[in-house]
């Protein structure tokens, strides 16, 4: 529960500080402008960020102007730590965003509100059109969670995928 209240409270603040900003979410900098932070490791209720180190397994991801992603369900071990990689085969911005169904689908609603929301996690990776990205994770909670596209009609037309960690 904390964590999810800290998820919707995440994303408030961070739409407040884009309204007040006058940015746009998905929006890439031109390249070598925006310098990555560094990754911020806090447990969630599916994982916690990866280290390089430790990836056990590399999934290739693909997402598509379908509204889907391929493939659609990966199961994990428990306590393995995945490196997912993604290529957006469509022409419009995709991401994939892992988590439970219910912060999945609070945060696809706030998107649907707020849809200059800026928002970067270590379990989220933007993708623009024919472009890749990577997510390292590690599964050290048991369960069945979700991962998804949560730009605006994105998640409702279907483009969410199962995670199952055993």
């Amino acid at each position: 529960m904390k964590s999810r209240r800290r998820f919707l409270s995440a994303g408030i603040a961070g739409s407040l500080l884009v309204l007040s900003r006058g940015a746009y979410a998905h929006v890439a900098a031109p390249h070598g402008e925006k310098k990555p932070a560094p990754v911020e490791r806090e447990q969630q209720p599916w994982g916690i960020a990866g280290e390089e180190k430790a990836v056990t397994r590399t999934i290739p991801i693909v997402m598509t102007d379908a509204m889907r992603f391929i493939p659609d369900r990966i199961e994990v071990r428990l306590g393995e730590t995945i490196r997912f990689t993604h290529r957006n085969e469509g022409k419009v911005m995709h991401e994939m965003v892992i988590g439970t169904p219910e912060a999945l689908a609070e945060h696809a609603e706030l998107m649907v509100k707020f849809p200059g929301m800026e928002h970067d996690e270590p379990w989220m990776a933007h993708v623009e059109p024919g472009g890749s990205g990577e997510i390292v994770w590690t599964f050290n909670r048991a369960g069945t969670f979700e991962f998804a596209c949560l730009i605006p009609g994105h998640f409702q037309a279907g483009m969410v995928g199962r995670l199952i960690v055993s």
